[in-house]
């Protein structure tokens, strides 16, 4: 069902789901990948350091989204070989809080990366955080087995709990929009903007 997601735009999720399911405006992708979809893998790196991440590309299941919270932006989680041995494992992407490197490699390669940018400096790899419990990226709480939809309008994390129905009035949504012409977009949207000016008694 997670590959499904894919064809439901992080618009329509946010529509659906809320502003608290939708990560903040620093998530973004770090090339023009395609939308991404698939269950989350969480992993909390502390401050500086990488280790935690570089252990869940060897225990991430083929598909899953690596989300990964971290506790700076002065060090990078991952670098091109990373990503790299991550794509060649079948992980669909990383969505990080935090910082990568090697991104001419990371984009070479096709990987995508949903990030906050790019830093050249490694991290270390000495401080046990987790794998597998509930982590916070770009504020939204993600919990293992979540769905992460992702491309270039931002992320969006649907609750497992909830996945059927989302996906289903995802799909019922953009059937109708697929189905109204622009003109009648038009005269609806016109009537809605002219009944809420008029009940804020805006005469202009």
């Amino acid at each position: 069902m997670d590959n499904e997601f894919r064809d439901i735009p992080p618009t329509t999720l946010a529509d659906l789901l809320g502003r608290e399911q939708v990560m903040d405006i620093g998530i973004r992708p770090l090339w023009n990948s395609p939308r991404v979809a698939g269950p989350a893998y969480t992993v909390r790196c502390e401050p500086g350091d990488n280790l935690m991440l570089h252990a869940a590309i060897y225990r991430a299941e083929p598909g899953s989204v690596v989300v990964v919270e971290s506790g700076d932006l002065d060090y990078a989680l991952a670098g091109g070989n990373v990503c790299a041995v991550a794509q060649r494992r079948g992980v669909a992407a990383f969505v990080v809080d935090g910082l990568v490197r090697d991104l001419a490699e990371v984009r070479e390669a096709g990987f995508p990366v949903f990030s906050r940018g790019v830093i050249p400096v490694p991290g270390t790899k000495r401080k046990i955080g987790t794998l597998g419990e509930p982590v916070r990226v770009g504020g939204v709480l993600v919990h293992p087995g979540d769905i992460v939809v992702a491309d270039e309008e931002g992320a969006v994390v649907v609750p497992a709990a909830r996945q059927e129905e989302v996906l289903a009035a995802g799909r019922t949504k953009l059937a109708e929009e697929a189905g109204q012409s622009l003109d009648a977009w038009e005269e609806s949207h016109r009537a809605r903007i002219e009944k809420a000016l008029n009940d804020q008694g805006f005469m202009g």
